[in-house]
């Protein structure tokens, strides 16, 4: 298969077989399936994408390999493909398909209602969205002009009928001022604005990825609160006003380590492995420990663990082979802890999974809660002033 018409035609049958086996298609949503056949996502990628090829991310050209750029597009109902790179970064994405049907049918979008797509990124989303409700109905908001622009054009291609404005959604009320029924953003943000929720119809919902980890939706009540469940697991591209050491990948725990030495180090009596394999336990210490960025590997002694808080703490947990490890930990909070103190607290709890979390959002403040809204709880901090 190459990336000729037909070889295209190819790939999205390929993807659509493949969404089918894994039940990644939604049982209430059906539009899903008919919207990614009708604006399928190779439409929507520009001719430039990025590989990841161990030490760096490389370009991958259309005109100099069409096959490798189609397997890249289609690389999986769970794959990304990449953009964008800002400062050797990834910057903008064409989201995992699989991720993508998971919070549209989260959106639960009706035809006629007018929908905020946040973070247009190259406009698929967008133009899936559209697909669902009139002609019109959505308008897309996007940081970066270069997107915008890009984005337009493909829509426009695409016979879409949906707007792309140049604007900041974390510090702009939504576009044209008027009230939406429908909040659907693309990129993650830790602390939900109240703008967002002072935007939405009482009865609509606010589709968001959460931070590092998860994606929520919640639905606006009419005193102006929201609340919502987790409704699964995704990795999004961060806040533009996230400072640069928040990314998970390797690059970002050395930049925040740097040349630095332990301050301590302490032999920790326990087998890594659910760090590494477990989920529901990844997704509690996001929780408890928000701002903790975890990554895990394995090698011939059993499972590790690099934590960083993307300003100046960090910590390693080395396995030691026999079940055990040592916790090697510096900067000025001793992070490391923390993920052992909320590893221990999931245990107590029972080990709940990520979908017995939710989050209520409050003109005061906003919380993660465990089962039910008054549960136990955790706060979630708010969002420092918008950058200038």
């Amino acid at each position: 298969m190459n990336a000729s018409e037909g070889g295209l035609t190819a790939y999205r049958a390929r993807l659509d077989a493949a969404m089918e086996r894994a039940g990644a298609w939604p049982e209430d949503s059906p539009w899903l399936r008919e919207a990614v056949a009708a604006v399928p996502r190779d439409l929507f990628a520009p001719d430039r994408l990025w590989r990841w090829d161990g030490q760096a991310y490389a370009p991958l050209d259309r005109a100099g390999d069409p096959r490798g750029w189609a397997e890249e597009v289609y690389g999986g109902i769970h794959a990304a493909a990449i953009t964008q790179l800002t400062g050797g970064r990834p910057s903008s994405s064409l989201s995992a398909p699989a991720v993508v049907a998971d919070m549209l049918d989260s959106l639960r979008l009706e035809p006629g209602q007018r929908v905020w797509d946040i973070g247009t990124g190259q406009g698929w989303t967008t133009a899936l969205a559209a697909h669902r409700a009139s002609p019109g109905a959505v308008v897309s908001t996007e940081v970066d002009e270069a997107l915008a622009a890009f984005a337009r054009g493909r829509l426009a291609a695409a016979g879409v009928d949906a707007d792309v404005l140049v604007a900041d959604a974390t510090t702009s009320g939504p576009p044209g001022g008027r009230p939406v029924d429908r909040i659907h953003a693309t990129y993650a943000v830790d602390a939900l604005p109240h703008s967002w929720v002072e935007a939405v119809r009482p009865g609509g919902r606010i589709v968001y990825p959460w931070g590092q980890l998860g994606h929520v939706a919640l639905t606006v009540a009419p005193d102006g609160t929201a609340t919502g469940w987790v409704q699964g697991l995704a990795q999004f591209m961060s806040d533009r006003h996230a400072p640069p050491q928040a990314g998970t990948a390797p690059a970002a725990y050395a930049a925040v380590r740097g040349d630095n030495d332990p301050d301590t180090h302490t032999a920790v009596d326990r087998d890594l492995a659910p760090l590494d394999s477990d989920w529901h336990l990844k997704f509690a210490i996001r929780v408890a420990v928000p701002d903790a960025v975890l990554l895990t590997g394995r090698d011939q002694d059993g499972a590790n663990a690099w934590v960083h808080d993307g300003v100046s703490s960090w910590a390693s947990f080395a396995a030691r082979g026999d079940g055990s490890a040592t916790l090697f930990q510096g900067g000025p909070r001793r992070i490391g802890d923390e993920v052992l103190a909320a590893w221990a607290r999931w245990e107590e709890l029972g080990r709940p999974d990520l979908y017995d979390f939710g989050i209520t959002v409050t003109a005061h403040g906003q919380w993660a809660w465990l089962h039910e809204p008054d549960g136990p709880r955790w706060p979630i901090r708010q969002p420092a002033p918008a950058r200038s």
